[in-house]
């Protein structure tokens, strides 16, 4: 597939990353007004909230786009999105006889402010990159017990809080809590010092499933509505600590930022690839009909304050060990329900070289081998860096983007129970 042409010019540029082809989906306010669904589309966005209000776009069982957020159009299914999709082409293809209705809907991205395109009701994240996990397993159990043994059967998770998704641009706060080195008897309630990033992706549920009944792994794909960028901020010296037996909890708690556009499955179809050769056969219910990862090129760029950007890993959302609509289908498999609005992040991103890995635990091995930025170098984040993931699907032509997924560091409370 090549690059749709758009009336919108500046939607055609082979580096734009929101060209015709895209249409990502956010939410978005201009000055004082209230915040509403938009969808961008070059350099504007789209007041798609404005178009159903005057009639000139209809979605079966609306009005869906009068709120400010994208739930009620995840949640009412497949046949929605297509027809939203093939609406919005429609409206803004190149020659398209709409265009004077249209144009006064489309704002400048420039002039506005995001926010989070959807409400998050749910939020799970796993661990299925398989270069992440050998890499931290290495780190703390030695090459030859890296991966757990249920590793290569199950994609591993954890339920996190909903409550800790923010959207890119929203200043993270150095976490307190509870560390212990080796050589100390006692933990001691410090601010982290060993703060650091994941760089995932997150795919986001549409459509729900019923209680106590599991969906297969194509029925978990059709429930995915679409995927952001995902940084899953991680305290690891809170993490040591308290991670046995039960995994990961108050450092994982702080945050995770998520990209403000819902780039939409329709979108990445094109770019659809398959998960590696299994090490060991997958049980039939985990079993793949066909490919379910994207080409999704990524990188991290670190900006300390006042300083200029490095980008200290590049890697592809390709080098996942399981997909999302697997990871999906396993969260079904107990009967648990899911609900629109879910998030699952799918873990850690890492490719196989020093320069793919997609977090600071590992680009620096535990802190043993710092790595070089502008004007100086980095095991951990340290205060006022700003960190910013990017993604990009690249077709003939034209470029699927997410929009920048960043978050600044910000010092921890000198007091944190100071009122």
């Amino acid at each position: 597939m090549g690059l749709m042409r758009s009336w919108v010019e500046s939607a055609n540029a082979a580096d734009c990353p929101f060209p015709l082809n895209n249409l990502p989906c956010g939410v978005f306010s201009l000055g004082a007004e209230e915040p509403v669904c938009g969808v961008a589309i070059g350099a504007h966005v789209l007041d798609v909230a404005g178009l159903e209000h005057g009639g000139i776009l209809a979605l079966d069982g609306g009005p869906l786009l009068d709120v400010p957020f994208w739930n009620e159009v995840m949640g009412a299914g497949p046949g929605v999105w297509a027809a939203l999709r093939a609406r919005l082409i429609e409206l803004l293809a190149e020659g398209s006889p709409h265009r004077a209705a249209v144009e006064p809907f489309l704002v400048p991205l420039a002039e506005v402010t995001l926010h989070m395109p959807f409400l998050v009701s749910e939020y799970t994240d796993f661990y299925a990159g398989r270069h992440h996990a050998f890499n931290v397993g290495t780190m703390f159990r030695g090459p030859e017990n890296a991966l757990p043994p249920n590793w290569l059967h199950i994609p591993i998770g954890y339920n996190g809080r909903a409550s800790s998704v923010v959207v890119s641009g929203t200043e993270v706060r150095r976490p307190w809590g509870q560390v212990k080195a080796p050589d100390q008897a006692a933990p001691s309630f410090q601010p982290s010092r060993r703060f650091d990033i994941e760089l995932e992706m997150g795919a986001v549920v549409g459509l729900p499933s019923e209680s106590g009944q599991p969906v297969t792994v194509a029925e978990a794909d059709a429930m995915i509505f679409g995927y952001v960028l995902l940084n899953d901020w991680s305290a690891r010296d809170i993490q040591a600590w308290e991670y046995q037996p039960l995994g990961p909890f108050q450092a994982k708690a702080t945050a995770t930022t998520i990209s403000p556009w819902i780039v939409t499955r329709a979108a990445l179809e094109p770019f659809r690839t398959s998960t590696p050769p299994r090490e060991v056969p997958l049980l039939p219910h985990l079993q793949e009909p066909g490919p379910m990862l994207y080409d999704i090129a990524l990188e991290v760029g670190l900006t300390p304050e006042g300083g200029t950007e490095t980008v200290i890993a590049r890697t592809n959302y390709a080098e996942m060990y399981y997909s999302a609509a697997q990871q999906l289908a396993h969260h079904t498999t107990s009967g648990c329900a899911m609900n629109t609005g879910d998030l699952l992040g799918s873990g850690t991103i890492s490719g196989p070289t020093k320069d793919s890995r997609g977090s600071l635990l590992e680009m620096s091995w535990g802190g043993k081998e710092p790595i070089a930025i502008a004007g100086g170098t980095r095991s951990f984040i340290e205060d006022n860096d700003t960190l910013v993931l990017r993604g990009a699907a690249r077709g003939d032509g034209f470029t699927i983007g997410f929009g920048d997924c960043a978050g600044k560091v910000i010092p921890a409370l000198a007091d944190p129970y100071a009122r």
